[in-house]
């Protein structure tokens, strides 16, 4: 398409000229021609009338009118001659031959009647016949009046301008095929000088196009006798320079690329070494702080004088300030690894506000803040779990941050109806804008430079934000210094549906005394877990069997009655793992004991196995208070079960 275009177009600039010489010669030739015909019509029709005129002179004359009839019919014989009249000098027609539409003298030689007939194609001439004396040297010299003559009368001659037409249309035809003649020649002679031209300018953008598509090898199209023969050999002198330099160039990517990939190799062995260190470091460091939150919640049930308890107590508050760093570790690995699974429902505002107050309040109460959560209508669609969890995050910062004043939870209805915006708000310090973005970060505190524990961990936020990308949700920040902050979460709006009413028997708050007499069989094969463990669990009334591996259980199992709970480890430290030994235990009671897994594991794949198999997954550190509210519900689970079977 290109070369197309630029023959058209070098054959356009070719012939342009050519045509306008051609038509201008064209046009001068005809209208020079059409001229000159147009005068010769003239002076003959003149012609005619003075001969007329010189024949008359005698009949005038004399007054013979039959001579002057003849003169007149004898030039009647002329093709283009359309009438003849004679008149006397006063005016009076003597002799007439052709049709003519004038009757008088001065209607033949008046002016409107010369147009008129001017238009249909007529010329009138006329001319005075007067006595004169004619020179026989020149016939065509003027008249020279004898002295005393006078006009004897006048010729008035029609001649018809049809033959004028025509040979003008002739000259036309004739100026119209020489001039197509020229351009036919023209054209020719103008295609093969352009061909001459862009032949070259062709090749040498056949090169150029070559090269831009990356055939970088020399072109064999160059001519010495071309125009552009210098042009031509430059481009391939370029290209051989482009085709070196690519291969330089692929040899410097390949050599860049296979130091990448070493790179990458390197990186990706180191990450999965640190990967590895971090799972078996928080495996190790879950199971002796596991051990240690036991050992003192059995310390602290003991006697104690006052010294000792605040020990003790200063004890356990450095344990829980461990299990909230490892609980918080095991949050962002889950939504790491994508283990948190998603259910979105409908559900009413006003339940998960309600848990916020009755969670709340006693921390608001015990620094003097004033907690207010408003009440709401409204429903929403998400995960109700996760989004409780996300604004209780959100909720302890501002409880945390603020010294005095209000903490203020709200829902309000956005968008025109189609989202709600959960609220946080405080009257606390406030977020220069400067760290508004940083705090998302984790183990981001802002002004905790000493990393104060009573100050959090600096995950609450970071948790927040990979939950509500999670959902879908977005996440909102509004503050400033000294102007308190207020922390926002879109959801979508639902429509409000009926929820069933159930009547659920009110129980009296479990106590210790439920769990007189329950026989939980452990299996750990971590000897100070194990006796944490099971000394914590005896002091609860609990009668425990305590295995240390497979094996051992099996023989437990074997040797005394089925137990009513089992409460293993996953890791065992053999091939078999706490899953099987729960379903050895089943298999031998055959019946579905209840049964719950611990491990220091945060793999996601486990998760999901323990979930499949209907499970309870403790990850270690395990609370005592979680263990034992645990404990709690299962036994209450398990008491009607008992019942049908007795």
């Amino acid at each position: 398409m290109t070369f197309r275009g630029i023959r058209f177009r070098m054959l356009l600039a070719a012939l342009a000229p050519v045509f306008l010489v051609v038509v201008s010669l064209m046009a001068v030739f005809w209208s020079t021609r059409v001229s000159d015909l147009d005068e010769a019509h003239i002076m003959r029709a003149k012609l005619i009338a003075h001969q007329i005129a010189m024949s008359s002179e005698y009949g005038l004359f004399s007054g013979n009118v039959a001579s002057l009839q003849a003169i007149s019919a004898g030039l009647q014989n002329e093709s283009d001659v359309r009438s003849i009249a004679i008149f006397d000098a006063n005016g009076q027609l003597l002799a007439k031959t052709g049709k003519s539409r004038y009757t008088e003298l001065s209607e033949a030689v008046g002016a409107n009647y010369i147009a008129l007939q001017k238009t249909l194609g007529v010329d009138v001439i006329w001319e005075s016949v007067s006595s004169s004396n004619v020179s026989l040297d020149d016939f065509f010299s003027p008249r020279t009046a004898a002295r005393g003559s006078s006009v004897l009368g006048y010729v008035v001659l029609e001649v018809s301008r049809e033959r004028l037409d025509t040979r003008g249309r002739e000259t036309l035809l004739v100026a119209v095929v020489i001039g197509m003649a020229g351009l036919l020649l023209g054209g020719l002679l103008a295609l093969r000088l352009g061909e001459g031209v862009i032949g070259p300018v062709m090749r040498v953008s056949r090169t150029i196009e070559r090269i831009g598509e990356g055939d970088l090898s020399p072109s064999s199209e160059a001519l010495p006798s071309d125009p552009l023969f210098d042009l031509q050999t430059r481009l391939n002198q370029m290209a051989q320079r482009l085709a070196w330099g690519r291969e330089e160039l692929e040899y410097r990517v390949e050599a860049a690329t296979r130091e990448l990939r070493l790179k990458k190799e390197e990186a990706e062995t180191a990450t999965l070494a640190k990967s590895r260190f971090l799972a078996a470091a928080s495996h190790d460091l879950r199971q002796p702080t596991h051990a240690l939150g036991m050992f003192v919640a059995r310390l602290g049930q003991l006697r104690l004088d006052a010294e000792t308890r605040q020990v003790v107590g200063s004890l356990e508050a450095s344990v829980q300030s461990m299990q909230d760093l490892l609980d918080g570790l095991l949050d962002v690995s889950r939504l790491d690894a994508g283990a948190v699974q998603v259910q979105r429902v409908a559900a009413p505002v006003e339940d998960i506000l309600q848990g916020l107050r009755k969670a709340l309040l006693p921390l608001a109460e015990g620094k003097g803040l004033r907690l207010r959560v408003r009440a709401s209508g409204e429903w929403f669609l998400s995960d109700p779990v996760l989004l409780q969890r996300m604004l209780m995050n959100l909720a302890n910062n501002a409880i945390r941050y603020t010294e005095q004043g209000t903490v203020l939870i709200t829902c309000r209805v956005i968008e025109g109806g189609a989202q709600l915006r959960f609220d946080v708000s405080d009257s606390g310090i406030g977020i220069s804008p400067e760290h508004q973005r940083e705090i998302f970060r984790e183990f981001y505190q802002v002004g905790n430079s000493g990393r104060d524990r009573t100050q959090g961990l600096g995950l609450g936020l970071n948790i927040v934000e990979r939950t509500a990308k999670l959902l879908g949700h977005s996440v909102s920040l509004r503050s400033n210094l000294g102007c308190g902050t207020r922390f926002s979460i879109r959801v979508p709006r639902a429509l409000p549906r009926e929820i069933p009413v159930t009547t659920v028997p009110l129980q009296e708050p479990a106590g210790l005394g439920e769990l007189e007499g329950m026989r939980i069989l452990i299996v750990e094969d971590d000897g100070f877990a194990l006796e944490a463990l099971q000394g914590l669990l005896r002091s609860w009334g609990c009668v425990v069997n305590a295995a240390a591996g497979v094996q051992q259980a099996l023989d437990f199992v074997n040797a005394y009655p089925a137990p009513d709970l089992v409460l293993t480890d996953f890791r065992l430290g053999e091939d078999r793992n706490g899953m099987d030994v729960i379903d050895m235990v089943r298999s031998h009671a055959r019946r579905d004991i209840p049964a719950c897994l611990m491990s220091g594991d945060t793999d996601a794949e486990l998760i999901q196995s323990a979930k499949a198999a209907g499970l309870t997954l403790l990850h270690k550190p395990v609370r005592p208070a979680k263990l034992r509210s645990l404990l709690r519900r299962l036994a209450i689970n398990s008491a009607p079960e008992a019942q049908e079977k007795s």
